[in-house]
């Protein structure tokens, strides 16, 4: 019986309750707009990507999230903090409107920040988590991944809790993408959405690739990562890669925090780490907006009409 067929039902794995957030990388690809002001606060329309995130963590019943910050990372904290002089003035407005959307990232969930010295990899944040987490399951959710349903994650934990391991989603890309991924080895288990990963390539050339099937940025990790992740060296772009932690830990049993099982996700993921798909995004989000919707469509129709002419 390998570990997708065994289902767990004595002493069963920790819940997971705590959510860890990497929000310390530099933006360079936004540069100037983050020279000042970091990625993770760069708006969808009107609201922040990162506020996104911490929505759909706490959608997943996630509500102690632990932000990874770094230098210049201070309007995080405030946007998740209260602002009384600004809730007092819109009040005063009677402006009720701007006044829940300026008060709800503070009630939102119980967040608290780490600040990562250097950066040194998505390893290395997760692994400055280390004192927070302690010896419990957590997951992991990258800024530039947004999902708008917790239908994911809750997947995700859903599976950690039957077979223990770490998760990772995994969603198919072309062949000519598979270089900008980490990408999996794979074998199928009873279940449709579920397979066990048995190999992980951090950016694989097409031809070197194991598969079509990328890792996206969600993830539930065992504690068991954390003395791995000491040990790592740095990998691809010389940095401390998760995915070649995450890789040693498939290859563990699982009385020793091992298997890696994926969940594979056939919905919609926006990208929001490049400037075109950021601004797809932006564009998408807002063309949903029942305020905006009607201004913007059609103006969106006439502007595509110009541009083939």
């Amino acid at each position: 019986m390998n570990a997708s067929d065994q289902t767990r039902t004595d002493n069963a794995p920790a819940p997971v309750t705590k959510a860890v957030i990497p929000a310390a990388g530099l933006g360079t690809r936004f540069l100037p707009a983050t020279k000042a002001t970091p990625k993770e606060m760069l708006p969808i329309v009107d609201k922040p990507a990162i506020q996104y995130v911490v929505e759909e963590a706490v959608a997943a019943d996630l509500r102690d999230v632990l932000m990874i910050t770094g230098r210049n990372k201070r309007s995080i904290e405030d946007h998740f903090d209260r602002a009384y002089e600004l809730e007092e003035a819109l009040e005063a407005k009677g402006d009720t409107e701007r006044l829940r959307s300026v008060r709800e990232p503070s009630g939102l969930a119980q967040v608290h920040y780490v600040r990562q010295g250097e950066p040194r990899g998505l390893g290395h944040a997760v692994l400055c988590a280390e004192a927070h987490v302690g010896d419990n399951p957590f997951a992991v959710l990258l800024g530039d991944d947004l999902i708008e349903s917790a239908d994911l994650l809750r997947r995700m934990i859903e599976v950690r809790h039957r077979h223990g391991g770490s998760v990772v989603a995994l969603m198919e890309v072309e062949p000519e993408q598979v270089s900008l991924y980490g990408c999996a080895g794979i074998e199928p288990t009873d279940e449709d959405d579920v397979v066990i990963v048995t190999d992980l390539v951090e950016k694989p050339a097409p031809e070197q690739a194991p598969s079509r099937w990328a890792v996206i940025g969600r993830y539930i990790c065992d504690p068991a990562i954390f003395p791995i992740l000491h040990e790592t060296p740095p990998g691809r772009g010389g940095e401390i890669q998760l995915t070649d932690a995450l890789l040693e830990l498939a290859r563990r049993k699982p009385e020793d925090g091992g298997t890696v099982h994926g969940v594979l996700f056939r919905g919609h993921r926006y990208d929001t780490g490049n400037k075109a798909d950021y601004i797809r995004t932006v564009v998408d989000f807002a063309c949903r907006r029942p305020d905006l919707a009607d201004e913007l469509l059609p103006w969106l129709r006439e502007f595509v009409d110009r541009q083939g002419t």
